[in-house]
C-alpha cells in the first residue's frame, strides 16, 4: 500500500481521570491506578450516583487564556488542552501549514452542560438580562471543534459527531476519510464533562448508571456482580495525517487507522440481531484482515449485564470462545461518553507501541455467557500488531476501529 492517503496517528493528547498527559495516563493504566472516586465537583450526596471519574489537577487557567475560559465550558477547556498537547506531540506547527489543509472533527455527547446550567440559574434567579451572550455557543456540541479550529487557524473541513460513546470512533473514522480526500492534518478525538447536577440528572434517565458507592466495585463490566457503569469526564485528542506527510516531517507514528465501520441496533423488540457483530466484521473487512490477525480487543464494556452479554456474544461469534484477549481499561476512568472511545484509541495505540495489553481492573468472576478472554490481574505482554477498538452509544450506535502497527 502506498503512503499517499494512508492515515496514521502521529500525536496524542490525554486529559483523563487517570492523569494529565499521555505517559501519566499510560503509567496509571498499566499500574491499575484508578481515577474513580467520590464526586467533588458538586455536592452529590442527594443523588443516586455519587462516584465518578474526575480529571485530577486540571486548572483551566494554567492551560488557556482567561478570555477563552469565560466563553467556553469545562468540556471545551479540556478539549483545547488535549488538542494542544496532541499537536505538540506530533510536532505539528499549524502556522507553518496551509490553513485549508488542516481539519478538525471531534466527538461530543452532552455538550456544555455545566456552562448551560449556570446560565439557566442566572435566568431563573435574576432574569434574562443576566444570561451571557456565550450561552448561545458554549453549550453547543460543535463548540470544541470550533474553538480548536479558531485557535490554530484550521480552516479545512470541520465537524462534530454526536453518537454518545460510539462517537469517538466515528470521529476518527471521519478523520481517516478527510486524510484520504486530501487533508494534510486532522485534529480528532473528543472530551466530555457532564459532572454537574443538570448533566448527572440527564444521564440518570438511561437507567444504566451504577448506584454503588464503593469506587472499586461500582463499575464491573462482564462481571457477575455488574450493576451499571460509572460516569466520567475527559478524553483524548489525536492527530491523524497522511503517512507520506508524516515521513517527510520525520514524525513518530503510533499506528495506522486500518479499518472502520459503524452500525445501528434495531429497535427494542425487533427480531433482528444487534448490529455489533456485523459492525466488527465490516471493520475487519475494511482493514483487509481476518479475525485471527487481531491481537487484542478493547471492549466497549457497558457494565450493564444485558449489554455486556450482547457484546461478549458478538466478540465470541467473530473470534470464537476465548479466542482473543479482551480488555477494558475504562474501568479506571468510568465511561467518558464523547471522550471515552477516543481515550480507548489512544490507550490501544500505546499498547501497540509497547507490546502490552493493559488489564481490566475490578472484574473477578465473569457473568454466565460472557465466554471471553478478559485480561485480569496484570497486564499481558506479547507482540501486538493489530488491535480492535469497540464502542457503543446510548440508543443503538455502535462502531469498530482497527489499528495496526
Amino acid at each position: 500500500m502506498s503512503g499517499s492517503g494512508m492515515p496514521v496517528v502521529t500525536g496524542l493528547g490525554v486529559v483523563a481521570p487517570t492523569g494529565m498527559g499521555t505517559e501519566t495516563h499510560w503509567e496509571a493504566t498499566l499500574a491499575g491506578k484508578s481515577g474513580i472516586g467520590p464526586i467533588t465537583r458538586f455536592d452529590a450526596s442527594g443523588y443516586p450516583v455519587r462516584v465518578a471519574g474526575q480529571v485530577p489537577g486540571f486548572v483551566a487557567g494554567e492551560q488557556l487564556p482567561s478570555r477563552l475560559i469565560r466563553e467556553t465550558d469545562h468540556w471545551t477547556h479540556m478539549g483545547l488542552a488535549a488538542a494542544e498537547a496532541a499537536l505538540a506531540d506530533a510536532g505539528v506547527v499549524p502556522a507553518e501549514l496551509p490553513e485549508y489543509e488542516m481539519a478538525v472533527v471531534t466527538s461530543s455527547s452532552s455538550g456544555g452542560t455545566e456552562f448551560g446550567q449556570h446560565e439557566m440559574e442566572r435566568l431563573y434567579l435574576n432574569g434574562p438580562s443576566w444570561v451571557g451572550a456565550y450561552q448561545s455557543i458554549a453549550w453547543f456540541y460543535a463548540a470544541t471543534t470550533g474553538q480548536v479550529s479558531i485557535r490554530h487557524g484550521m480552516r479545512g473541513p470541520c465537524g462534530v459527531i454526536c453518537c454518545e460513546q460510539a462517537g469517538g470512533l466515528d470521529a476518527v473514522g471521519q478523520a481517516r476519510r478527510l486524510v484520504r480526500r486530501g487533508s494534510r492534518v486532522v485534529v480528532t478525538g473528543g472530551t466530555d464533562a457532564s459532572l454537574c447536577p443538570y448533566g448527572l440528572v440527564a444521564q440518570l434517565s438511561s437507567g444504566k448508571l451504577s448506584g454503588v458507592d464503593d469506587p472499586e466495585r461500582a463499575y464491573l463490566p462482564f462481571d457477575a456482580a455488574a450493576t451499571g457503569y460509572v460516569p466520567g469526564e475527559g478524553g483524548a485528542m489525536l492527530i491523524v495525517e497522511d503517512a507520506a506527510s508524516a515521513r517527510e516531517r520525520g514524525a513518530t507514528v503510533y499506528g495506522r487507522v486500518a479499518g472502520y465501520a459503524a452500525g445501528f441496533d434495531p429497535a427494542p423488540g425487533s427480531d433482528r440481531p444487534p448490529a455489533l457483530r456485523r459492525t466488527i466484521e465490516r471493520a475487519l473487512a475494511d482493514a483487509e484482515i481476518i479475525p485471527s490477525e487481531v491481537d487484542a480487543v478493547f471492549a466497549d464494556a457497558s457494565g450493564n449485564p444485558g449489554d455486556d452479554l450482547a457484546e461478549a456474544r458478538a466478540i465470541t461469534q467473530v473470534f470464537g470462545p476465548r479466542g482473543v484477549p479482551v480488555t477494558a481499561p475504562k474501568t479506571l476512568t468510568g465511561r467518558l461518553y464523547g471522550g471515552g472511545a477516543a481515550l480507548d484509541v489512544a490507550t490501544a495505540l500505546l499498547a501497540l507501541r509497547d507490546d502490552v495489553i493493559p488489564a481490566t481492573a475490578g472484574p473477578a468472576r465473569l457473568a454466565p455467557g460472557c465466554d471471553i478472554d478478559l485480561v485480569l490481574g496484570q497486564p499481558r505482554d506479547g507482540e501486538l500488531r493489530t488491535v480492535l477498538v469497540l464502542a457503543r452509544g446510548y440508543g443503538g450506535f455502535n462502531a469498530a476501529l482497527v489499528l495496526k502497527k
